[in-house]
């Protein structure tokens, strides 16, 4: 809240940035390939191929996924960061299962693999570009 005397000035930086084309695809790149990750982790441990036949508990992996959505959805740099860290074990998780795993899991596993590499790409060269001179 400005102080007395003191105006509402929109931030500079952050309107020149929603301008930035490259910005926004990256953005919108990243906040696709996250929902997409959290639709096809929840519906690949529910439905698709879950590894019990009913189901199991490895659905609440997707939960994890909902903590960054925030901030990524706003734009936000700093989740942009430490969300680009934090995918990584969805990457790893999706290399193993793409390995030992056969059939339709194989095939959701490189799917999951292919989310988190567009989302690990799209996040740091978006914190690479917003980042303050």
């Amino acid at each position: 809240m400005p102080s007395f005397g003191q105006t509402l000035r929109p931030n500079r930086f952050k309107t020149e940035r929603l301008k930035n084309p490259m910005i926004r695809t990256l953005r919108l790149g990243a906040s696709i390939s996250l929902i997409a990750l959290i639709a096809l982790c929840l519906a690949w441990e529910t439905v698709l191929a879950p590894f019990k036949p009913h189901g199991s508990l490895l659905m609440l992996k997707t939960l994890p996924l909902l903590l960054p959505l925030f901030g990524i959805l706003h734009g936000k740099r700093y989740t942009y960061q430490w969300a680009s860290l934090f995918i990584l074990f969805y990457f790893m998780e999706g290399a193993v299962r793409a390995w030992a795993d056969v059939g339709l899991s194989a095939q959701l596993a490189l799917a999951e693999v292919g989310l988190s590499v567009v989302f690990f790409i799209c996040a740091i060269y978006y914190a690479k570009l917003t980042r303050s001179q």
